[in-house]
């Protein structure tokens, strides 16, 4: 479609919105039932989160001995395999309904206008606290590559958060050099394994107060800061549906079709805080709107 024409040379039978493992799952069912998805991606690989792990992912009984780069280049075979159209480096700004189904309205290197017949909301989570921390040097937001590439050596580190990231990147700032690691929580939610790796003396639980900028944790000092506080859904262009959520924002979904409060419209993975995060559990979420979505356009 040209910017001007108003007409659309093609109609999917649904745009998926994200290209982690929960959007590829989706894409390649829809593809191999027959039916005419397309991905688009705001980054210019696939591979969602797994494209910033960059440590083995051993929790994926069926991809053992593997890095989470390694899964995201295997999603990516599986679209070409399965020949899914793909719009990558591609934002997705908007989505608008109609009697007929869906535009979504994007940005980037091919900002064509997309119609489907349904729509998948699979674009994931991003880490709490980058506004409180953003630009602030010596201050990582959130687990990834950021992560494993820098250097602990000789550093003294506070980590915030008491979940299973801000305990496993503790240990993994101890192993790898660092001098001395403080971890302040609120509550503790970690696996037992971890927390019980972690010397007693530097777990903090408790009402604690940071000044991002000095780098300091209840007035003392540090080289390093490691900011854990969770995630936050990636679906803000999806305002205008007015999807409903739940309390901490993410989006409410049947648990049996992964349809969304809007028909038409499906949330899969995280962005649907859906039980148990993890490849596995996107993958599944994938093959449910799949089935949904066949089970919706056969119907008409």
């Amino acid at each position: 479609m040209s910017a001007s024409s108003g007409r659309y040379d093609k109609i999917f039978d649904a745009v998926i919105v994200g290209g982690g493992p929960a959007g590829v799952s989706c894409a390649v069912w829809l593809s191999r039932l027959g039916f005419a998805p397309v991905l688009v991606e705001a980054a210019g690989e696939p591979g969602g989160l797994c494209r910033s792990h960059s440590y083995m992912d051993e929790w994926n009984a069926s991809l053992p001995g593997m890095t989470g780069i390694q899964v995201a280049d295997n999603l990516a075979h599986s679209l070409h395999l399965a020949d899914v159209p793909i719009r990558l480096s591609c934002r997705v700004d908007r989505i608008d309904a109609d009697a007929q189904g869906f535009t979504v309205h994007v940005q980037g290197l091919d900002a064509q206008p997309l119609r489907g017949r349904s729509v998948v909301l699979a674009s994931g989570v991003l880490p709490r606290g980058r506004a409180q921390f953003s630009g602030l040097a010596g201050v990582l937001v959130g687990p990834g590559k950021h992560v494993s590439d820098h250097d602990f050596h000789g550093k003294s580190v506070a980590v915030l958060g008491g979940g299973d990231n801000g305990f496993e990147n503790a240990l993994y700032a101890l192993e790898h050099g660092a001098k001395s690691v403080d971890l302040y929580a609120r509550t503790v939610r970690a696996q037992r394994q971890f927390v019980q790796q972690l010397s007693r003396s530097a777990i903090h639980v408790g009402e604690y107060a940071v000044d991002g900028a000095k780098r300091s944790v209840n007035g003392a000092e540090y080289d390093l800061l490691m900011v854990f506080y969770g995630w936050e859904p990636c679906a803000d262009y999806a305002e205008s549906l007015g999807l409903r959520r739940n309390a901490q924002g993410f989006i409410a979904t049947d648990t049996q079709t992964a349809q969304t409060s809007h028909p038409g419209v499906y949330a899969i993975g995280e962005v649907a805080q859906r039980q148990h995060p993890c490849v596995v559990t996107a993958l599944a979420d994938g093959v449910t709107a799949a089935k949904a979505i066949q089970a919706r356009l056969e119907a008409v």
